[in-house]
């Protein structure tokens, strides 16, 4: 009697949720996915989510275009494979990057219907790498604070707890990669706005080096602290768009410091057991003290004890002299940089803004009341005032202050929490939020998973917690071996149970 034979297994459904750029080529490969059908998985998602269900209200713009650059990538795949690193890829852009098919508002009402004729230097480059920029996304207003709030569309909400924000400014690009509205995005970072919200969502961003990534093409804030990263739901996807965003770029002068300081390709340091022997200092000074901080110090304690469990030599910092409200207060030149930075963009022709200033801004009032008090003192304050030099001055000796410390201590990097506390509820302005010191000094940082608080009625599975690595400049890898390491022995990130799976 011949052997009796099995039946064929059904090949597995491709799962969106959760979903990897290896994933998603793995599936191209297979023909179990097109970029298409992908694109369409994810416009389900936005659909069922931003608008209803929980409302996250994320997405200002949809490119009316995806489906369409979709299509010819798939064409393209069947002639010739991939087409580049990113090939399918939907992409989150935060609404102050220009896109030539799509406005760029800044979250701003005074800049509703304005589109720049060329993409930003980054635009082009996902563009060339085969990604497909599916939205632009809501962020604070001008990028000005942290609880991504704007006149074009109001408030972002947090999917893990839907009475709070979703941190900020890069707020949108955290909740919607969050809800897995797409697998990529793009935050900017001028105080804390690519970590906030990669810390509030359970989400990894990389603020980079200054310089190591172009900003030609995004709405400044500040010229002196502004960089873009990337953001992602892992570190790899992270560190595989990071490889795309580098280089040299003649539209941002800054980027000529990263000639000589880059890495061909960072996604070499993507090992699990590199961390035995890395000496990271614990910043004691950027935890809290209080009652109210005493749950992000236990996730925090917790992220220390198993960095140290996996190799890793902690070091306590005795540094009451390095304070992260006082960096803000009296180091930070974001807001004296605000009205020539913004200015200088506005009254630029090509950018064919409606008003040309910020005191036309002011003047208009259309902007959310949440950044009239930041608008209103940047109008006041100069780049020619001996207060200005002053913070600069002050800068060059944090930045002196931070690589002795590091020297000193033999560190290869430093660990803390990136907010004191959980994120605020919505109404609440952001508060204790420890960025400044890597936006401050121009230092690269990264932020992962490390757990979340207490579970709540509104917050089922409780609110993520975001473990900050900080470094010295240009050591992206040697911070995204630590990240990657810590991220596969913990593997804390957890999906939102407000925007559960699609049948």
């Amino acid at each position: 009697m011949p052997p009796r034979k099995r039946p064929a297994r059904a090949a597995a459904k491709f799962q969106l949720e959760e979903t990897t750029i290896s994933a998603v080529h793995k599936a191209f490969k297979s023909g179990k996915l097109s970029a298409k059908k992908l694109v369409q998985k994810c416009l389900k998602r936005i659909d069922a989510y931003d608008r209803k269900g929980p409302k996250l209200n994320a997405v200002i713009t949809i490119n009316p275009n995806a489906l369409k650059q979709a299509t010819a990538l798939d064409t393209r795949f069947r002639r010739s494979g991939l087409v580049g690193p990113l090939h399918g890829i939907p992409v989150l852009l935060k609404d102050n990057v220009h896109t030539n098919d799509m406005p760029t508002t800044a979250g701003s009402k005074c800049l509703e219907g304005s589109m720049p004729p060329t993409d930003a230097t980054i635009t082009k480059k996902l563009h060339d790498a085969g990604a497909i920029i599916l939205a632009k996304v809501n962020l604070h207003e001008f990028a000005m604070w942290g609880e991504t709030v704007s006149s074009v569309l109001g408030q972002t909400l947090n999917p893990y707890d839907l009475t709070r924000t979703p941190g900020g400014s890069s707020g949108g690009t955290g909740a919607g990669l969050a809800a897995n509205y797409a697998i990529l995005g793009i935050g900017t970072d001028t105080v804390n706005s690519i970590r906030s919200p990669a810390s509030a969502n359970s989400i990894v961003g990389i603020r980079p080096t200054m310089g190591l990534i172009s900003r030609a093409g995004i709405v400044p804030y500040s010229l002196t602290q502004d960089v873009a990263g990337p953001m992602a739901r892992t570190v790899t996807d992270a560190v595989k768009m990071l490889n795309v965003l580098i280089g040299y770029d003649p539209g941002d002068p800054a980027t000529a410091w990263s000639i000589g300081n880059t890495e061909k390709d960072y996604t070499k340091f993507l090992k699990a057991k590199r961390l035995k022997g890395k000496r990271i200092g614990i910043l004691r000074s950027f935890f809290g003290r209080e009652p109210v901080h005493r749950e992000v110090d236990k996730v925090t304690n917790k992220a220390i004890e198993d960095l140290a469990g996996i190799g890793a030599a902690m070091i306590e910092l005795d540094t009451p002299d390095i304070d992260s409200d006082r960096i803000v207060s009296e180091i930070s030149v974001h807001l004296y940089d605000l009205k020539r930075d913004l200015n200088c963009y506005l009254s630029d022709p090509e950018v064919n803004a409606p008003v040309k200033t910020i005191a036309g801004i002011i003047a208009y009032g259309k902007y959310s009341p949440s950044i009239d008090k930041n608008i209103r003192e940047a109008e006041r304050l100069s780049t020619a005032s001996p207060e200005y030099y002053e913070r600069l001055y002050r800068r060059s000796l944090l930045q002196q202050l931070v690589v002795k410390l590091m020297a000193d201590c033999e560190l290869d990097a430093v660990v803390f929490p990136h907010q004191k506390r959980p994120v605020v509820p919505v109404g609440e302005i952001q508060v204790e939020r420890n960025g400044s010191l890597g936006s401050v000094t121009g230092f690269p940082s990264i932020v992962v998973p490390g757990g979340f608080t207490r579970p709540t009625p509104m917050a089922e599975i409780g609110v993520p917690v975001g473990i900050e690595f900080f470094g010295r400049p240009w050591t992206e890898g040697l911070l995204i071996e630590i990240a990657y390491a810590y991220e596969q022995a913990t593997r804390n990130r957890r999906t939102a149970p407000t925007t559960p799976s699609l049948p």
